[in-house]
């Protein structure tokens, strides 16, 4: 496994437990089809929830979730919508979240931050 593999593994973990903690029943972990992968799915205040970790150990290139492209964006949707037609549940409100997972130089987190609906759908 890769760094940046442990990396995200790691700020997937973290987004799990964080989640949870704040009310999120998590149903699934990196669900996945032929057009992309989720790394959660979960319910949240009635809705179902799509969510995408990013994780990174620097701000060279940016925030973590700035780095999510037009393409991942419709790679995200075109999956959550797999999912819905998959489970019959196209009539449920849904809405994707992004949590971007910063650690520091010493391997701590210095930032956990949920960017709810962060997609339009």
């Amino acid at each position: 496994m890769t760094h940046r593999q442990s990396l995200g593994r790691r700020g997937e973990a973290l987004a799990h437990r964080h989640l949870e903690s704040l009310g999120y029943a998590i149903i699934e972990t990196n669900y996945r089809t032929r057009g992309g992968e989720i790394d959660l799915v979960a319910e949240h205040d009635g809705k179902l929830v799509f969510v995408e970790v990013r994780t990174t150990s620097t701000r060279k290139f940016g925030l973590p979730e700035e780095s999510i492209t037009r393409k991942k964006q419709e790679h995200l949707i075109s999956t959550a919508r797999h999912y819905l037609n998959t489970r019959d549940s196209t009539d449920r409100d849904w809405r994707v979240d992004v949590v971007a997972v910063e650690f520091g130089p010493s391997g701590r987190v210095d930032r956990l931050e949920i960017v709810k609906d962060a997609l339009e759908t």
